[in-house]
């Protein structure tokens, strides 16, 4: 991607997790930011936050012309968006409050500016239906935590949405760092989503039928199919389990396993016993250790999981074309 391609302004609406997230990424990309939120106490928490991501960014490379302190908060959203060449929202994830924020940036923000919701769940199309200037220009792009290390962010364009718009978000995100994921039809909860959520609700079956404690369902992701998927995924992995047959052996082979009723793909009962059990669970893996140094620990971890990765998958840089 050119620096062209990178927008030089960013807005940011919405400044919890993901919101800090996606300023974090844009400052290391070189970026300008200017942020909104209600919170009076945002900026303050937002300024510490990116002081402790900065040297896992540090580490992974920052542009030439990268400055943790190219940040703004604003006390509007038409503050924000004035002369952002790129918009982020990251309101609570409440359908209404989405789309009634998505329908003020609309009419508020040039038509050509391509505003991306980091919604988990909601399609494209509710998220547009209140925007009256240039719809099609609102979209699904949803970034994974921590948004500042993971390049995952898929796109997802609703029925007012042009090819143009979603090419010129690809570029915008992919000159940020990100690995754009063009989703092809809009979905709840897109693609990655449905996958974890899928692993979560038969790991909390797992746990509430007394099969295995948190400790152990972690380790079972972690120490085995964790690994291979962070460098091959679900599909590759298994095309080598069919061996020099690859996956059409494997399906031939174990196919049919895939009918017998080994998941429960339908969440428990979130009972008080099963929340007492995930919760006691996770803060017993803590060993005491606060969120924040853990969040240091993974950041460590993944950091160097991303260097790896790139060493292992250099094909990786070709994926843009392919999706």
């Amino acid at each position: 991607m050119t620096a062209s391609e990178l927008p030089r302004t960013v807005a940011v609406i919405g400044t919890g997790v993901i919101g800090n997230g996606w300023i974090a990424r844009a400052l290391a990309a070189g970026c300008r930011v200017t942020a909104f939120d209600l919170d009076p106490t945002a900026a303050e928490r937002t300024r510490a936050f990116v002081a402790r991501a900065w040297p896992a960014l540090e580490r992974l490379g920052l542009a030439d012309n990268a400055d943790q302190h190219a940040l703004t908060f604003v006390d509007s959203l038409a503050a924000a968006v004035e002369g952002a060449e790129l918009i982020q929202e990251n309101v609570p994830e409440r359908l209404e409050i989405k789309r009634a924020t998505l329908a003020e940036l609309d009419a508020l923000a040039a038509p050509e500016v391509v505003i991306g919701s980091s919604t988990s769940g909601i399609k494209p199309s509710d998220l547009q239906s209140a925007c009256t200037k240039a719809p099609g220009r609102v979209i699904v792009a949803h970034p994974f935590n921590p948004v500042y290390l993971l390049p995952l962010v898929e796109l997802v364009g609703g029925e007012h949405t042009s090819p143009a718009v979603t090419e010129r978000a690809k570029a915008q995100y992919a000159a940020m760092g990100m690995r754009p994921l063009v989703v092809r039809r809009e979905i709840e909860g897109h693609v990655a989503d449905r996958l974890m959520e899928a692993l979560w609700r038969e790991a909390l079956h797992l746990v509430n039928d007394g099969v295995a404690t948190t400790e152990e369902v972690d380790a079972a992701v972690v120490y085995g199919c964790g690994l291979r998927w962070s460098l091959m995924g679900t599909f590759l992995t298994f095309h080598l389990a069919g061996g020099d047959g690859g996956m059409r052996h494997m399906l031939h082979q174990f196919g049919p396993a895939l009918k017998l009723p080994w998941t429960k793909l339908e969440a428990p009962e979130l009972t008080e016993e099963l929340i007492d059990k995930v919760a006691d669970g996770c803060e017993h893996q803590a060993a005491g250790r606060s969120v924040a140094e853990l969040e240091t620990r993974r950041d460590a971890f993944l950091t160097e999981l991303l260097e790896l990765t790139q060493k292992y998958w250099p094909e990786a840089e070709g994926l843009q074309s392919r999706i």
